[in-house]
């Protein structure tokens, strides 16, 4: 059984972790691994809806998504987790508990992050109808030495998923 790792797709809403984690996924796929998005918008709209988004609430949900990962990972699964996880502190402990462990830093820059808005959050904020978007009047802790820093308004998908690949191939994970 090959071993499984965990790649960590970190950065704020709108940066483009989804869209990636999709494209990184079909890619490995197709080479003929197995492989799990664990998305945490998903995992949060399926398993606890109501928890709600101060720094506890959001603690407590990356930790779940940490030990989801854990335990499919040592399985030989590769994760993906696409996950905002605002907090160093938070993905540190991920990177301790997961071992294997790819974190990839997915930015773009506040304006363009606001216009691809995909959840309609920034719109939201800056009518001042939310307060407390992580990344814009919220905390979002960047990463100080991610295996890869992904720029989302530079680059094609297709260059970022082959970024990511050549970083896994490069730590001996494929």
């Amino acid at each position: 059984m090959r071993e499984g790792f965990v790649t960590w797709l970190t950065g704020p809403s709108g940066a483009g972790k989804t869209v990636l984690a999709r494209a990184l996924e079909k890619k490995l796929k197709e080479m003929g691994y197995k492989v799990e998005v664990l998305d945490g918008d998903e995992i949060r709209k399926e398993l606890y809806p109501e928890l709600g988004f101060d720094r506890k609430a959001r603690e407590m949900h990356n930790r779940i998504v940490i030990h989801m990962a854990k335990l499919l990972s040592r399985n030989g699964i590769i994760v993906i987790v696409s996950l905002i996880s605002p907090y160093r502190k938070v993905r540190e402990y991920a990177r301790k508990e997961i071992g294997r462990f790819v974190e990839v830093y997915v930015y773009a820059p506040l304006e363009v992050r606001i216009r691809r808005d995909p959840k309609g959050l920034y719109a939201k904020a800056v009518k001042g109808e939310i307060k407390g978007l992580t990344g814009y009047d919220g905390v979002y802790e960047e990463p100080e030495s991610p295996e890869v820093r992904i720029e989302s308004h530079k680059m094609s998908v297709e260059e970022e998923t082959e970024l990511i690949l050549e970083r896994m191939r490069e730590l001996g994970y494929l």
